[in-house]
């Protein structure tokens, strides 16, 4: 399997739910670099870079979420591979 990066778009009940912090732990566990932020429109946005699979797997999580959010949409787009990424971070929006 090769490399992926894709950026991601969350709509719905995705802030003041640790939707963010959610994110970063699944990122995390599943060894992807990239970052997420609140967007002052109340959606969730970010990117994650790592194998396919992996990326697939959060993706399939990211649509779901923390127990307290309700996620009404979640775009996805691919992106070009950022070299030298070493972490996933929680920016400030």
């Amino acid at each position: 399997m090769g490399s992926k990066r894709v950026y991601f778009l969350a709509h719905g009940r995705v802030q003041g739910v640790f939707y963010r912090k959610f994110t970063a732990n699944r990122a995390h566990e599943l060894n992807l670099t990239g970052w997420v932020r609140n967007r002052s429109d109340e959606k969730v946005e970010g990117e994650a870079q790592g194998e396919e699979t992996s990326v697939a797997q959060l993706m399939k999580d990211l649509k779901k979420g923390p127990t307290h959010a309700l996620v009404s949409k979640l775009d996805v787009e691919d992106r070009e591979l950022v070299d030298g990424e070493s972490e996933f971070e929680v920016r400030r929006g």
